[in-house]
């Protein structure tokens, strides 16, 4: 029935309905604002303009960056009707998350049309992109309760982070690894929740700091057995728990430690093919260990960051078949010097080391060493010009050194700042794109890997000015242009063409990993974040934004992934607080190129506008509350992957408690 409802809303109407689906959001985030009334807040501006590490590894304020930078506090989460760290990330502006499962299932991320594996996901400053393939980026192993804030930084940043940067970085920052946070403080809430398919949900967090330490944990599980797909349900089992720790020996001197479990069981069903044999499953389980020495005196800072990721996927495409079981490790260290020299010039300064390694009865063992030292400077010419050169050369496995330069600017004059920027990013192939059905005994057809490509490479060109309205208001837009050259992408080749013969079929035709296209992107980007506190009992927080991308590849039929962004994005995300009320909206409203795959009845539609809504109401001084929410409201038939339907309109409710 579902499908049958999806082709009919196919029709010249439903791309009508969105768009006033997606006005009318627009004006209920207006209304709130409204309702407050017009007071300028106080001591505001720290809201739009904080203090980020993001841009530079130095802090400093987000207007003196040079760089569009967006940033969520971890308070806000808990507001919002999102279930899981990634499916935030959808309704952060410029930020295309296509879900292909709800609650954490699985989530393929995109900046500025950048393909799934062309965002880096950094935790407390060490990247967690794992080495077997982008797809798994959204598995963010951390408590929502833990986070302190997320920083978005969009554009070029390789010669800062390396592989993967290139359309932007998204860098979580927790509580316990915050040094910054000097005042006493503890923090205690849970919430549990339950609704239709079988949804149970709950989660759990706490955290406390004084002089000497900063400790914080979290945990959170979304179960449910899924509504009905075309060959099972969309279940999901997924829970991830984290802890961190910190202690400050002295003034000078801190240790830092983390660690994370997490855990995602799914119906995977046409997440990678569009076969009707394709009923997949899939079980990632994953550890994070980390730890950071940091020693600070005066103008200098030392950071000696070590982590090592392990990640376990077992998948199998149906009941019938053999499951590909593989295991990948990152192991990371880096070390980084930040020198203060006046006021007006500062430096970074590291090196970083990274060995990947992936045990697989499909990709077969392999290993594989990065180094790269980076330096950036950060030079301020009197009070409203900054410039800032960036160099890094990374070294991957055995292929010759990449340089990777970058320069910012940025000029900020009252409440006005001109930013520019221009540089390389680059993208090493992941195990999958080298190592792909290469330890199978006989491979009929699908994707073959190809241990010789070469790292994707683009130079970016940015310009955009930041508008500080009063205290409570920011405004962002920006122009960009990414020029990319040896895109990897899956080509159709016959088996006398193919490298590698050794377990091939003679006569048949497989996807072989090449490095071939070239695609320029352009785009237009604009955000806005609005901020009120009109007293103790009622505020609106506002971060919405568009962006507007056209992408030309020279391949003549360029695969799904490397054109797969939203032509148009406009998210947005509201929370108003009234006393005990709280309301928080989330909406998406996107254009993307259609698609259609007769075979499983799947289509993918020009457009779609989604809203979900929570409406929370507080006890005893907000310590109790009970929540009702509603995901996407308007029950609209929609999907990010041809095949991998989304849920309609889905009712919950739940209770929360915060004990401090």
């Amino acid at each position: 029935m579902k499908k049958k409802k999806m082709r009919k809303e196919m029709k010249p109407k439903r791309a009508a309905d969105a768009k006033r689906g997606f006005i009318l959001f627009l004006t209920a985030g207006i209304t709130l604002i409204i309702l407050g009334g017009t007071k300028r807040a106080q001591a505001q501006d720290t809201l739009l303009d904080p203090v980020t590490v993001t841009s530079s590894v130095i802090e400093k304020r987000s207007s003196e960056t040079g760089r569009n930078i967006t940033i969520i506090s971890g308070a806000a989460i808990a507001q919002l009707p999102v279930h899981s760290v990634d499916e935030l990330l959808k309704y952060i502006p410029g930020v295309e998350a296509q879900m292909r499962g709800p609650q954490g299932a699985q989530t393929d991320i995109s900046i500025r049309g950048g393909t799934f594996q062309q965002v880096l996901v950094i935790l407390d400053g060490l990247r967690l992109n794992d080495p077997n393939t982008g797809h798994f980026t959204g598995y963010i192993p951390i408590s929502p309760a833990e986070i302190d804030r997320i920083e978005v930084l969009k554009g070029a940043s390789s010669a800062v982070y390396g592989s993967d940067a290139v359309g932007g970085v998204i860098n979580i920052i927790t509580k316990a690894f915050n040094k910054n946070k000097q005042a006493r403080q503890k923090q205690a809430a849970a919430m549990v929740s339950a609704g239709e398919y079988g949804l149970l949900n709950a989660s759990a967090g706490g955290f406390y700091q004084n002089e000497k330490i900063n400790v914080g944990a979290g945990f959170l599980t979304n179960n449910a057995s899924g509504v009905q797909q075309r060959g099972i349900r969309g279940y999901f089992h997924n829970t991830a728990a984290s802890a961190g720790l910190m202690v400050k020996f002295n003034p000078y001197w801190n240790l830092a430690l983390r660690t994370a479990y997490d855990n995602r069981d799914f119906s995977a069903q046409n997440f990678y093919t569009t076969y009707a044999s394709d009923t997949a499953s899939e079980t990632i389980r994953s550890w994070w260990n980390q730890a950071r020495l940091q020693y600070q005196k005066g103008t200098t800072q030392v950071s000696i960051d070590a982590g090592y990721k392990s990640m376990e996927d077992r998948y199998a495409f149906n009941p019938s078949s053999i499951a590909n079981n593989n295991r990948s490790h990152l192991l990371q260290a880096q070390a980084v010097l930040q020198q203060q020299f006046s006021e007006q010039t500062s430096l970074v300064a590291g090196f970083n080391f990274q060995n990947r390694d992936i045990r697989s009865n499909d990709r077969g063992n392999h290993d594989l060493n990065t180094m790269a030292p980076f330096v950036s400077v950060i030079q301020k010419f009197g009070p409203h010009f900054m410039i800032n050169p960036s160099l890094r050369m990374e070294v991957y496995g055995t292929l010759p050194a990449e340089w990777v330069p970058q320069l910012t600017a940025s000029y900020k004059t009252g409440n006005i700042q001109l930013r520019a920027s221009g540089g390389k990013t680059i993208r090493n192939a992941d195990f999958t794109e080298l190592y792909n059905n290469y330890n199978k005994a006989t491979v009929k057809s699908g994707s073959v890997g190809n241990p010789d490509l070469a790292a994707e490479q683009s130079w970016t060109y940015e310009a955009g000015l930041d508008w500080f309205c009063r205290s409570n208001l920011k405004l962002s837009t920006g122009f960009f242009q990414r020029f990319h050259s040896q895109l990897i992408d899956w080509v159709n080749t016959p088996y006398a063409d193919m490298p590698r013969k050794d377990n091939l079929v003679a006569g048949s035709n497989y996807a072989l990993a090449k490095n071939v296209a070239e695609v320029t992107t352009t785009g237009w980007e604009t955000d806005a974040a609005y901020t009120q506190h009109f007293n103790s009992r009622q505020s609106v927080m506002l971060n919405g934004g568009f962006i507007w991308l056209y992408s030309k590849s020279s391949e003549p039929n360029p695969s799904f992934y490397i054109l797969s962004h939203a032509r148009f994005l406009a998210n947005a995300s509201v929370t108003y607080r009234q006393g005990p009320v709280s309301l928080g909206l989330t909406g998406i409203y996107k254009t993307r190129n259609p698609q259609t795959a007769p075979g499983i009845n799947a289509v993918i539609t020009k457009d779609y506008f989604l809203l979900n809504g929570k409406l929370s109401y507080g006890f005893l001084k907000n310590k109790l509350g009970i929540f009702v929410q509603v995901d996407n409201i308007f029950d609209r038939q929609y999907s990010d992957l041809l095949g991998a339907p989304m849920p309609g309109r889905w009712v919950q409710g739940g209770l929360s408690c915060n004990l401090f």
